[in-house]
């Protein structure tokens, strides 16, 4: 019999929305204090996982381990290059990027420059800095960690013919004894931080619909705007769960990924082109040269919590999300390489995330630096309002911002779908094919746990969930390093005997 979770681990949800709703402020307090003092005492270690996590797939991806197939040797890819991408961005980033690809640059360029920052706010040289630092948010970290997660999935679910859930990577460590009580907290914990990112996600996507409807419509921004706007897309999210992932997801991710192009396309041809050609070389030339310092750089003789604003915040919340974004990206690349799995996990997206910043950011740089200005003004009142003031600069502002919204509302439904499939997987015990009735409870689930907290603590209630989401990172990040030696034990042993046996108890769960 596999196991399943899904009772305590829906229990601990709705004990934890409860709670939300009647103590908001207790509840802000404590992940607000949690926040500082994971800044404060274990940033270094952050800063040090992420880097492991990045090193350890890049050399899987060199070693003679990256022929493994992640499958049967003869067994081919489920689907092709373009839904493959599609699918594995859109949940990977999706909102969060729309997000800030405009008002995280924006924000390092005039209003809270990175320390040490050589450059004068507002310069050539302060946007340099201010994307060289979102490239690396951004960036080959974030997705390393989610080629650790997806690979070890991967590798013992199709090659190995365990359950696809967290706890089945441990099993080269701990036997069976993945399937007792050490296995239901491994993947309890996937599922809460699965929700809890997905959840944040949604409310960022909420304010960001808001304040776009706004700039076109004058609708007023208000928690209770945000969350009707929560409840009607989480529906629309429930229905595409429901399809399943073919016809729902895999089709719903395509079409996004295309709008966005579309989008992409607009600013860039309509905006100064040649300018965010020479920036985006210039980015990754930059970005490059930086990535050893940066990627364990401290703020050990720093007064400030800038790190803990930015990067110590980004690195949580990438590993928290990573069992959701892992377990999806596994669920669609049984049949690829090791070595295809992560360099299409990692180098695509991450060129994909360089070209939208480029694009998107720079646009903004080259408006504030030779032409009129106005989004960083905008951007101090509030960053959700960063990316429309950015399209003011730009012809047919009004249609731009109507499809950035869409687009938004698109990446909101796929990071919602996807949430709930991989929530419903790990509560079902690795099943592929869980009960249409618990996707339904779970995608329901992400929705009032961002909208009961929007509702009852309005902003603060948000930042709650986001610091709630950085105390998850903490322990995954534990797992993720024992991880890495799973899959290396694994591996070995692979190599030493020639053979893959099946792991898998009568009854796995694996199809």
């Amino acid at each position: 019999m596999r196991p399943q979770v899904f009772g305590p681990a829906a229990g601990l949800i709705v004990l934890f929305v409860a709670l939300g709703a009647a103590f908001p402020d207790v509840l802000a307090d404590v992940f607000t204090t949690l926040q500082e003092q994971i800044a404060d005492r274990l940033g270094w270690f952050y800063l040090t996982a992420m880097t492991v996590f990045l090193v350890f797939v890049g050399w899987l991806a060199l070693s003679p381990y990256g022929k493994t197939p992640l499958g049967e040797d003869d067994d081919e890819p489920d689907y092709s290059y373009l839904s493959w991408f599609s699918m594995l961005f859109a949940a990977g980033m999706g909102i969060g990027l729309l997000f800030f690809a405009v008002a995280e640059p924006i924000s390092h360029f005039g209003i809270d420059q990175p320390p040490g920052a050589a450059a004068e706010p507002g310069t050539a040289g302060a946007a340099t800095e201010a994307m060289n630092r979102t490239f690396f948010h951004w960036g080959l970290h974030a997705w390393g960690v989610y080629a650790l997660v997806g690979l070890a999935l991967c590798y013992f679910a199709y090659r190995r013919h365990l359950p696809l859930t967290l706890r089945s990577a441990f099993y080269p460590l701990l036997g069976d004894r993945i399937q007792g009580w050490m296995g239901d907290a491994v993947d309890t914990l996937a599922i809460v931080g699965t929700l809890f990112g997905v959840a944040t996600s949604l409310g960022i996507g909420a304010v960001q619909i808001n304040a776009g409807l706004d700039a076109v419509l004058g609708t007023g921004t208000a928690p209770t705007i945000q969350l009707g706007l929560i409840a009607g897309i989480t529906a629309i999210a429930t229905g595409s769960v429901v399809l399943g992932l073919d016809r729902g997801i895999r089709r719903l991710s395509i079409t996004t990924i295309s709008l966005g192009g579309l989008l992409l396309l607009f600013v860039l041809l309509a905006g100064p082109s040649v300018f965010i050609f020479e920036r985006l070389v210039s980015n990754l030339g930059t970005y490059v040269a930086s990535l050893p310092g940066m990627s364990l750089e401290t703020e050990a003789f720093a007064a400030g919590d800038w790190q803990a604003d930015w990067t110590i915040f980004y690195w949580g919340w990438w590993i928290s999300w990573s069992p959701f974004v892992g377990m999806f990206i596994a669920r669609v690349s049984r049949g690829r390489t090791i070595r295809e799995f992560i360099a299409g996990v990692v180098l695509v997206p991450t060129a994909v995330t360089a070209v939208v910043l480029s694009v998107l950011g720079e646009t903004a740089f080259f408006r504030e630096l030779f032409g009129e200005g106005g989004v960083v003004a905008a951007a101090e009142e509030t960053l959700d309002v960063a990316l429309f003031a950015m399209l003011e600069g730009l012809p047919a502002t009004t249609v731009t911002s109507i499809v950035a919204i869409l687009i938004i509302a698109a990446f909101f439904i796929t990071s919602s779908d996807s949430g709930s499939l991989v929530d419903d997987i790990h509560a079902s015990g690795g099943s592929l094919a869980p009960h249409k009735a618990t996707r339904v409870f779970w995608a329901v689930a992400e929705g009032s746990v961002a909208g009961v907290l929007l509702l009852a603590g309005g902003e603060t209630g948000l930042e709650a969930l986001q610091q709630a989401s950085i105390a998850t990172g903490v322990p995954l990040a534990i797992l993720l390093l024992a991880i890495c030696v799973s899959i290396t034990k694994s591996l070995r042993k692979e190599a030493r005997t020639g053979r893959h046996e099946s792991l898998a108890p009568e009854s796995s769960g694996v199809e």
